[in-house]
């Protein structure tokens, strides 16, 4: 049975690549669990990832679309950020939410604590579900040219089935909610 408390990696030494106010990347020189030398290199963030669902009364979710530059294509998402460390997750999914749709919402429930890519960086997340909601005047930043889509929420899902949606944070959200769908849970 393998100790799960007991980490097999061995770090000989490690050295700064690259540092932004977003993220760092390190380079470490490593002996791996079956006992080779190699390198492994790892992106640290430096703010929580953050996702948003709001579902409306009426059974409505909104997505944002917006090009990703990583990706070099257009992606649907639902209203996703970061928040940093010092603040409650909570307070800056609020912040997200208001900044890419306008939407405020008076109950908030948070789905499931997240990696998004736990082989290459430590980015670690929250997604959220946002209730009663209210519409107001979206704050987008600078960086984001955004276009807002309000959809049935099984829309969403059938885009998630599809491939339509490949975000990460979305598909879990979306999917995460679905069950709760089945199971009367919502």
């Amino acid at each position: 049975m393998v100790d799960e408390t007991k980490n097999p990696w061995t770090t000989l030494s490690g050295r700064e690549i690259y540092d932004n106010p977003w993220i760092n990347v390190t380079e470490y020189q490593v002996i791996n669990p079956s006992g080779g030398k190699g390198i492994y290199g790892k992106v640290h963030f430096k703010n929580f990832a953050l996702g948003v669902l709001p579902l409306d009364d009426e059974m409505h979710t909104y997505l944002v679309g917006q090009y990703r530059y990583t990706l070099n294509q257009y992606s649907w998402e639902i209203p996703e950020g970061g928040g940093p460390f010092g603040i409650e997750p909570l307070e800056s999914a609020k912040r997200e939410l208001l900044e890419e749709t306008g939407l405020t919402a008076t109950e908030w429930t948070q789905l499931m604590p997240f990696h998004l890519s736990n082989s290459v960086c430590n980015e670690f997340g929250y997604i959220y579900l946002a209730r009663g909601l209210q519409q107001g005047e979206a704050e987008p930043e600078e960086t984001e040219d955004l276009q807002i889509k309000r959809l049935p929420f099984d829309e969403a899902y059938q885009m998630v089935i599809d491939g339509k949606i490949t975000d990460s944070l979305s598909v879990a959200a979306i999917l995460r909610v679905k069950i709760m769908i089945l199971e009367n849970k919502l």
